[in-house]
């Protein structure tokens, strides 16, 4: 059966078509895919994967069709960058003296 592995840095972005055998796990298609050769900063130990945007382990079995997408950690903690802008926007109304929230 084909499935994808998909894999994606901000520079380099990839999708890769693999064929697997009925039964197969999302470890098996990473690997099958040769994409820890080209990317080797993917650490499955510590990254997470999923199959379509959902999370899965990587003793997920696999059906024809699916896409393993293998996450890299956030470089940023969303819920800090979300302070933050709110912060900026506060002082920005304040040093214009404007009111309206």
């Amino acid at each position: 059966m084909i499935v994808e592995v998909a894999y994606a840095r901000p520079d380099v972005q990839v999708i890769l078509t693999v064929e697997v055998s009925e039964g197969a796990t999302v470890a098996e298609a990473v690997r099958l895919s040769g994409i820890l050769a080209d990317f080797p900063e993917i650490d499955l130990v510590v990254q997470k994967v999923g199959v379509f945007g959902k999370l899965a382990k990587l003793t997920s079995v696999l059906r024809a069709g699916d896409r393993v997408e293998i996450y890299r950690r956030l470089t940023n903690d969303p819920k800090e960058a979300r302070k933050k802008r709110v912060a900026e926007i506060k002082k920005a109304k304040k040093n214009t003296g404007s009111t309206t929230d």
